[in-house]
């Protein structure tokens, strides 16, 4: 298939900014993906259109401040890493930018001061190894020296936006980051699961629906548009995975009793699709993936889906497409662009049946 066949126009100001006040306020549109019909509610009420046995599986990786602003040492030139993956104990994989004036040797300062870098190599593009010092605990000093590592398209909207919070780095702190993150790992967050609170998931337990963990460490790849023309083309990036055996087994009993296992977000979806055989038994184990889900991939694990709205061209749209059919999806998306709903990270959600 072709690249082109997953673009549809986004107006600019359907693109969220901010995160609603609560989270579950966040409008829910709910599709039926054998008949392509659309219903809308809110995301608190959820629970009405699952039912008792349901077992939700949720991705619990923490997003960290992965964002480092700084400066070149010795002309001031101001430049930003985003940390990717850690390679050694000093030395990162980050994307930089302007990455063209960032030469193997030039030594950066991040922050206070509290944080330096040197270049040590060129990667791919705009990517470059650094090589980090620091006194005290890494963590801490990256929780007082690092943002949040908002998508683009966010810091885009809000530059249009008159009037926003005053203090977006402490709601972005709290708000892009699920209530149930705990492994750190993550420069994006798993965003299906950013409208649960801790009220609604109480809610939905005592409703007699299960609930189990999966980790996924999102990577920026995760939303990057697609370059190639044919998606076939497309070089998926890798990310690190655990499926703990407890969930498995969970998965497993659900399976055997015929009851619905539904996936929060498309992280935890590659997590599931990952470790199923060919005989639709999930298997607990860690490791890597880079599983490019697409039209034509055979779904083994899942039967029903919870995401955000995802971006033109980009594997996610792929992904849910490949799951409830391109041609519903991209209806559905219209539907929900012409009801005036928010897309993206900071978005409304799809309930997909």
């Amino acid at each position: 298939m072709k690249t082109s066949d997953f673009t549809y126009h986004l107006p600019p100001e359907r693109i969220a900014a901010v995160p609603t006040e609560r989270r579950d306020a966040s409008r829910l549109l709910v599709l039926d993906r054998m008949t392509g019909r659309c219903a809308e509610t809110l995301f608190a009420e959820i629970g009405r259109w699952l039912r008792e046995g349901d077992l939700l599986v949720v991705n619990s990786s923490r997003v960290f401040p992965a964002r480092l602003i700084g400066h070149r040492h010795g002309t001031g030139g101001k430049m930003e890493a985003l940390l990717v993956e850690r390679e050694s104990e000093t030395d990162w994989l980050c994307l930089c930018r302007p990455a063209k004036k960032l030469l193997p040797g030039q030594c950066l300062v991040f922050g206070d001061g509290r944080l330096r870098g040197e270049v040590i190599s060129h990667r791919g593009p705009g990517e470059r190894l650094i090589r980090f010092d620091w006194e005290g605990d890494w963590w801490e000093v990256i929780e007082a020296v690092g943002t949040t590592p908002l998508p683009p398209y966010i810091l885009g909207a809000r530059s249009h936006r008159t009037t926003l919070p005053g203090d977006l780095e402490t709601l972005d702190r709290e708000r892009y980051q699920t209530v149930y993150a705990r492994e750190r790992g993550s420069v994006a967050a798993p965003t299906a699961g950013l409208h649960f609170t801790d009220e609604l998931m109480a809610s939905l337990r005592a409703q007699g629906i299960g609930w189990v963990e999966v980790t996924l460490h999102v990577g920026p790849g995760t939303f990057l548009p697609v370059m190639t023309d044919d998606i076939e083309d497309h070089p998926m990036h890798a990310e690190v995975f655990t499926l703990p055996p407890e969930t498995a087994e969970a998965i497993g009993a659900a399976r055997r009793e015929g009851r619905r296992v539904i996936a929060v977000g498309t992280t935890a979806v590659r997590t599931l699709e990952s470790c199923v055989d060919d005989a639709g038994i999930v298997r607990a184990q860690s490791g890597s993936t880079d599983l490019f889900i697409r039209p034509g991939h055979r779904f083994r694990s899942i039967d029903a889906m919870i995401t955000n709205f995802h971006l033109p061209r980009s594997t996610l749209l792929m992904l849910v497409s490949a799951f409830a059919g391109r041609e519903r999806v991209l209806s559905a998306y219209q539907w929900a662009i012409e009801r005036g709903f928010r897309f993206y990270s900071y978005g409304d959600a799809m309930l997909i049946l």
